[in-house]
């Protein structure tokens, strides 16, 4: 007992020469003046006083965050690929990507940074449009109790998304095997062929058509002849998709020739 009061005191007095304060377990750093005029930190914590007795250092504490797209940037993005689906509307998928940059109100060298090329562009525009018509054809159902109705309803809504766009897809002059793509189109084809199917358990849909003759009407009236420019041709597509409507709802008024497109005829077209 005596030893240790002796260490104890001896270990005081030592500090007190020193000029150091020690509070051990508190793991906070205190200020001593060590005779010099200078002052020092010591970490009286346990686990860094082993560490520093080891010739350790502890590791810096950082900070991992995750960069996100600025909002500017994504509204150009977003601009880009409008600007794309209509010019791809207007005058097919060939067009001249100044123009994409040009109808966006973007330089080019913010279009290839989003876009590197033609495919990539290509790729995104058929991804939002199919995306997006698949999304009408679901409000549409939900919308409408009539099956006709609903089937209506999305015909004219795919339109106003300008689903012409999509004729890159039907013609096969990018990857249509992207995983990305092949996706949305399932979801796309699925949700038309749901419409397409209720309409005619319902009689008010001829039974000798079917989802493809849809789709390729779709595409064919909401796209103007490549290279024409009309100016407001828009103004005539909903109505020429309503003789389109009236010309499929039963009693059927002529026989059509040929047989129903289906979706594979396209795929394999």
């Amino acid at each position: 007992m005596r030893v240790a009061v002796e260490t104890v005191a001896k270990g005081a007095a030592q500090a007190a020469v020193t000029g150091n304060t020690a509070q051990p377990g508190t793991g906070r750093a205190t200020r001593t003046d060590n005779g010099t005029g200078s002052v020092t930190r010591a970490d009286t914590g346990t686990g860094r006083v082993a560490e520093a007795a080891a010739g350790k250092s502890a590791a810096p504490t950082t900070s991992c965050r995750v960069a996100r797209p600025r909002a500017d940037a994504l509204r150009n993005r977003e601009r880009i690929v409008s600007a794309a689906r209509e010019l791809f509307v207007e005058f097919g998928p060939d067009v001249a990507l100044d123009d994409v940059a040009r109808r966006a109100g973007v330089g080019n060298a913010t279009l290839y940074r989003n876009f590197p090329d033609r495919a990539a562009l290509t790729h995104e525009v058929v991804l939002a449009v199919t995306s997006r018509t698949t999304l009408r054809a679901e409000e549409a159902v939900a919308a409408e109790s009539d099956p006709f109705a609903a089937l209506s309803r999305f015909v004219h809504a795919a339109a106003d998304e300008r689903i012409g766009a999509l004729c890159p897809m039907i013609s096969g002059v990018f990857d249509r095997d992207h995983p990305d793509l092949l996706a949305e189109r399932d979801r796309l084809e699925e949700a038309v062929a749901g419409l397409v199917t209720r309409a005619q358990s319902a009689g008010r849909l001829r039974t000798d058509i079917a989802v493809g003759d849809v789709l390729v009407a779709l595409s064919q009236l909401t796209r103007p002849l490549p290279g024409i420019a009309c100016q407001g041709i828009d103004r005539f597509t909903h109505r020429h998709l309503q003789l389109f409507l009236d010309g499929l709802e039963t009693p059927a008024r002529s026989e059509l020739p040929g047989s129903a497109a289906t979706l594979e005829d396209l795929r394999r077209s």
